[in-house]
Order: C-alpha cells, then sequence, then structure tokens
C-alpha cells in the first residue's frame, strides 16, 4: 500500500533538486533507508549528501537505516543536510 508525504527540502539540498517541497508516492510501510532511497531516485543529485544529511518525519530525527516507518498520507519528511554558520 503506497501514500502520498510531502518531503521538504532545506538549505543544500533545496539547492540539489531546484525544489522547496514535493508530494511524493511512496509505499506506507518502510524503512528509513528506503525511503532516502526512493527520494533519491527522483533526485539522483541528492546523493552526493547522504552521509551529511538529517532526515525527519513528522519532525521527528531519524537516522537513514532498517527503523520502520508506517507513513500516513500527508506526512512530512524533511531533508535537511548540515548548515555551517558562525
Amino acid at each position: 500500500m503506497s501514500c502520498q508525504v510531502t518531503v521538504l527540502y532545506f538549505a543544500r539540498s533545496a539547492e540539489l533538486v531546484g525544489l522547496r517541497s514535493e508530494s511524493v508516492c511512496v509505499p506506507q510501510r518502510i524503512s528509513s533507508l528506503q525511503l532516502w532511497e526512493e527520494i533519491v531516485k527522483i533526485h539522483p543529485r541528492l546523493a552526493v549528501i547522504r552521509d551529511q544529511v538529517v532526515f525527519a518525519v513528522r519532525q521527528e530525527y531519524v537516522l537513514l537505516g532498517d527503523q520502520l516507518l508506517v507513513l500516513q498520507p500527508g506526512d512530512e519528511v524533511a531533508i535537511i543536510p548540515p548548515i555551517s554558520g558562525g
């Protein structure tokens, strides 16, 4: 079963995809790593930030890995690369 989620792009991820947000159809039950891979299939340029990205689902940080996510239609997934500053 699949559902529509809203992917939010911040900082470098927004620059790489040329968007701030979009709706994406993904499986409802998916690991956090598989979800990242689904997004990278749509935007291959994101692969360059894979080891630096912070990933959040429903405003909760998740590690890219085997963690099972059960998504609901309309959930927000945020791609947050490291932010430099001083």
